[in-house]
């Protein structure tokens, strides 16, 4: 940072819990609890930090429907029994929600309005709620509509252009349209997502990075099939298109519960934890697209924040680009020539792994810095497409 107003910010640590199916191992804990539970581990993995210290906690939730009401920065600050005094934000940028926070915190450190915070994100799909629109008069005779909260477009705007809300799905399929993605391609890169996840896992990867919780049976990721293959992601019949759709179960990211937590410093900060920092926050950029087009929404972004950080892609070390869907993951890379693909999601994404929305743009900044770590050195990206047409990146150096 040029600036010498502008302080330097470090990643101490990142946690995540395994990630849960919908309707899976995780679903019967709250958010709230998912969200202590993580901010609780990433404080007990620095026993020299006193917690009275932390300065702020946000945390990214793209709900906030249901039981991570209220608040859940500030519940899970409660709930993981840290001092009162110790305050919570918590933020929506939708998909983007957790990296969001963490962009949040470290700008208030770079300015010297915070020495530590903790920053992260936490989604429970499979307790998100049916919320009901009060009633336009009194006593209504007729029925009434729920609608779901646990995905997507709901209680739309009629001002709103009719092609700004289609599905998700259908938006991808827009992409693989526009850029000529076939299905084949995106069963691929699905089965791509999967298999290096598998080895990541069974290569201990993930061992410094997960957190499983105590009283559930979940120690790596739910939805990671092994098993998968070509032939059997070829037989899945589209979702959004029942006619020459390419879009499936498959090559889409599933629903997902999980949260991930990491813990930011300046110098002062960093000399009271007593560790080495992981890696370094170099620069970020969020940007906007038209919303039915959303899949594309890092393209720009991470361009802005290569060109903020002062790298090019041939730099880029290891990249966290956020498999929504194969058709718009593939769509992105297609519009960076510059770039490696091999550097993409070195451990799996989030088709494999899952996308339990506010917590994944947290999951991604911690992967990029734990990875930063091992390698020694190096420039990392993290980036996400966001509903409604917007992109977010972060660039990371070690």
């Amino acid at each position: 940072m040029t600036d010498p107003r502008v302080r330097d910010v470090y990643i101490v640590d990142a946690v995540r819990t395994p990630v849960g199916k919908y309707g899976g191992a995780l679903a019967a804990v709250r958010p709230d609890d998912l969200a202590a539970h993580v901010v609780r581990a990433l404080v007990d993995r620095t026993p020299d930090l006193d917690p009275a210290r932390i300065d702020d906690v946000c945390f990214g939730d793209a709900n906030g429907a249901g039981e991570d009401n209220r608040n859940v920065a500030r519940m899970a600050v409660l709930l993981a029994g840290l001092p009162v005094t110790v305050p919570g934000v918590t933020v929506n940028r939708l998909c983007g929600s957790g990296l969001e926070a963490v962009i949040q915190a470290a700008r208030a450190i770079a300015h010297g309005d915070a020495h530590i915070a903790v920053a992260g994100g936490v989604e429970s799909m499979s307790r998100a709620p049916y919320v009901l629109r009060k009633p336009e008069r009194a006593f209504p005779a007729g029925h009434q509509e729920m609608f779901s909260s646990t995905l997507g477009w709901r209680m739309v705007n009629p001002r709103m252009a009719p092609e700004w809300t289609v599905a998700l799905g259908e938006g991808a399929e827009l992409i693989a349209d526009q850029h000529g993605i076939t299905r084949e391609q995106q069963d691929v890169f699905a089965l791509a997502s999967h298999q290096k996840a598998v080895r990541a896992w069974r290569e201990g990867a993930y061992d410094g990075e997960v957190v499983p919780l105590p009283e559930v049976e979940l120690l790596r990721d739910e939805t990671i099939r092994e098993a998968s293959s070509l032939e059997s992601l070829s037989k899945l019949k589209p979702v959004f298109r029942t006619a020459g759709g390419t879009v499936t179960a498959g090559n889409s990211s599933p629903l997902n519960d999980g949260a991930a937590a990491l813990l930011l410093v300046d110098e002062e900060g960093l000399r009271a934890t007593g560790r080495e920092p992981l890696a370094r926050i170099r620069a970020s950029a969020v940007t906007g697209i038209e919303p039915q087009l959303f899949g594309l929404g890092p393209v720009e972004a991470v361009r802005r924040a290569l060109e903020r950080a002062g790298r090019g892609f041939g730099e880029v070390a290891t990249f966290e680009l956020n498999e929504a869907f194969a058709a718009q993951a593939l769509g992105c890379l297609g519009q960076w020539p510059e770039l490696d693909p091999a550097v993409v999601n070195p451990r799996g994404g989030a088709i494999a792994i899952g996308h339990p929305l506010g917590a994944s743009g947290a999951r991604l900044a911690g992967a990029v810095a734990h990875q930063l770590a091992a390698l020694g050195s190096g420039t990392g990206l993290a980036a996400l497409c966001i509903g409604v047409g917007q992109g977010l990146a972060l660039v990371l150096e070690r």
